[in-house]
């Protein structure tokens, strides 16, 4: 017997689109069903009620046996058997449509009967579970809409509780409906091909009983036939009882479940988290602006594939695009009275949709699969393979920079400090201080730009006019933490090697660009696009600044601020740059002579013999190189760029 169409009972608490979408394939055969048995009883009983157009009534019939191969089922799989053998008894209809006057009583008992029971039991049963399936559903949806309003305040432990079990309850009760909807679809498809065959087999005995020259005309050529359509639908019976069982077994499996699957968050404090995620799948709250200050939020089902987050809404047969995500960055945000909320913004740094997760699990799980597909991990041989080695190699050199640290000869005097002397434990990283280009014009359109950090001023910087010193960095900003001493340098080293490994570990990979111009008053970082000062800090406020000993490339600076409660602050900021970090410390050390000597007449005399100067009366750098980065962006002059 070829295989039947079956829904899967596992899919049923996940009820995604997918599964949605293969259900309404169910519901459209049923309805066809439906309709065909309608019509296949109405033939049926005309055969019955129609004595003296017994022939008549016994060519529609046959007519209506052939159209069941037209009906085109939308699950038509295995129904080869079923038409060959209607198409057989629209012959022996055709052969025997004389022999059909006297067969009232044994047509009813054999044949209408089987039929009616099989629409009033089977396909009512059908009917009535479609429609407890969508009140469950809807209870779901309005609990579930419930639960993602609920506030993050404490004092609202009780309402989230009972919330949280109303949840509970009413994903339960649609997964209880949908198991016995799901079961009672499957086994229509077995009923549906006995219903179609039963009562053609007790109408062909019937006519072999009730007419002696039938039997004598048909007997042996229908025996063997009827025979092999019963050991058939013996067959199907036996089949449906097995899976029955079977499904019976599977649901009670699926019940038994603890009570924490239906519950949502409820490992909230130790969630088993994937963090080698290259593909993600999951029902997501959209949040929607519908006004300039209105918002609403609507929950979706999305996924990603390939590159790209998906979106499906539920009845749509196939996703749609939402955002590219190559190359993109995900963080989290604190959104309105909303929890686990997140943000992916687009390659440029321009804010993109914001998604609310239903637990933590899911929120830290979405944000880590979209880091590794920005990264294009999906794109090679082995996209887990290579996850996996990334996070592992991460974790794998913070411990081996701790094991280092715990093995050094015991410090005598005069050697480095402890890091706990450097940098408190648990010290917060910032990663983007500035910032991205096309926000910050948004939020600065008019006559004066104001920075993140407060200062407001003019697209033009008068103080590097008025310099002796300007030098021009490309740079990309890493991190910034704060610390606990400006006393050395290992402090600055110290901060690079956490910086760096807290991306690793967080997959955080998207850097800002930025020009640092160095002065002999400030260091300022420009945006490169638009010109934009996004931070200055006085060179007087730099106590410490350090390049890395091994990657040339790496530099930092300790920043000392006072605060409103009369203490100081310090905090280092680490840098990539495409030149040297040497030649930023080299800029940064002349630039602070520089002040010094201003003090001093003679001093800045021997300082302006001692570095040569360009005809404008501003320094040259001597150790600096033709690789673009002096002067403006691009330059080329090499050694002879401004300084």
């Amino acid at each position: 017997m070829p295989a039947v169409d079956k829904l899967l009972l596992e899919e049923a608490l996940q009820d995604s689109p997918q599964t949605r979408s293969l259900l309404s394939v169910f519901e459209e055969d049923a309805g066809t069903l439906t309709d065909y048995t309608n019509q296949l009883l109405q033939a049926m009983q005309r055969v019955y009620g129609a004595q003296n157009e017994m022939c008549l009534a016994t060519q529609q019939l046959s007519k209506q046996l052939l159209a069941y191969e037209k009906q085109n089922f939308a699950l038509g799989k295995g129904d080869e058997e079923v038409i060959s053998t209607l198409h057989y008894f629209s012959k022996v209809m055709d052969e025997l449509n004389g022999l059909h006057t006297e067969l009232a009583k044994q047509l009813a008992d054999t044949m209408v009967l089987p039929v009616i029971r099989f629409r009033e039991k089977d396909l009512t049963e059908v009917s009535t579970l479609k429609d407890l399936f969508g009140l469950a559903s809807n209870e779901h949806d309005l609990s579930m809409a419930k639960y993602s309003r609920l506030p993050k305040k404490k004092e609202n432990e009780r309402v989230k509780t009972e919330v949280g079990k109303e949840v509970a309850s009413a994903r339960r009760k649609q997964h209880l409906s949908s198991l016995q909807y799901y079961c009672a679809l499957n086994a229509l498809q077995y009923r549906k091909r006995m219903a179609m065959m039963e009562p053609l087999i007790g109408f062909a005995h019937g006519q072999i009983n009730f007419f002696k020259r039938g039997a004598e005309m048909f007997s042996k050529s229908m025996d063997g036939f009827l025979s092999s359509v019963t050991g058939m639908v013996q067959s199907i019976q036996v089949e449906l009882e097995a899976e029955a069982d079977k499904m019976r077994v599977s649901q009670q499996e699926l019940l038994s479940v603890d009570e924490s699957v239906y519950t949502p968050d409820s490992d909230v404090a130790t969630p088993q988290i994937n963090r080698n995620l290259i593909q993600k799948a999951g029902y997501l709250n959209l949040r929607n602006k519908t006004g300039l200050v209105t918002t609403t939020w609507e929950r979706l089902y999305f996924f990603t594939q390939g590159g790209n987050l998906m979106c499906q809404p539920r009845g749509a047969v196939a996703g749609g695009l939402i955002q590219d995500l190559d190359n993109c960055s995900v963080m989290a945000v604190d959104c309105e009275d909303r929890r686990y909320c997140f943000q992916i913004s687009t390659p440029s740094g321009k804010p993109g949709i914001i998604l609310q997760a239903e637990s933590r699990k899911e929120y830290e799980e979405w944000i880590c699969a979209v880091n590794n597909i920005s990264r294009q991990i999906y794109l090679t041989d082995n996209p887990e393979v290579i996850g996996t080695c990334l996070h592992s190699t991460a974790s794998q050199n913070m411990k081996n920079s701790d094991t280092e640290n715990d093995k050094t000869v015991p410090q005598a005097a005069g050697s480095p400090p402890d890091t706990e002397e450097l940098i408190a434990p648990g010290t917060p990283i910032q990663f983007d201080i500035v910032l991205p280009a096309s926000e910050f014009l948004d939020q600065n359109r008019g006559s004066r730009r104001t920075n993140p950090f407060g200062e407001s001023e003019d697209a033009s910087f008068p103080e590097a006019e008025d310099s002796l010193l300007q030098q021009m960095f490309i740079v990309r900003f890493l991190g910034s933490m704060a610390v606990k001493t400006d006393h050395t340098t290992e402090v600055i080293y110290e901060a690079m090697r956490q910086v760096l490994a807290a991306r690793a570990i967080h997959n955080i990979f998207r850097m800002t660009e930025s020009h640092l111009m160095v002065t002999s008053q400030t260091l300022r970082l420009i945006d490169p696009q638009t010109q934009v000062s996004r931070a200055c800090f006085e060179l007087t406020s730099v106590t410490q600044f350090a390049a890395h000993q091994e990657n040339k490339r790496l530099v930092g600076f300790v920043i000392r601020v006072p605060e409103s409660t009369g203490e100081e602050s310090l905090s280092t900021y680490i840098f990539e740059s495409n030149s040297e970090g040497e030649k930023i410390c080299y800029a940064i050390n002349l630039g602070k002579e520089i002040i010094e000597v201003q003090k001093d007449p003679e001093a800045l005399a021997q300082l302006m013999l001692s570095v040569p100067l360009t005809n404008d009366g501003k320094y040259v750098l001597l150790n600096d190189q033709s690789d673009g980065t002096g002067g403006s962006p691009g330059d080329s002059r090499g050694a002879e760029s401004e300084a």
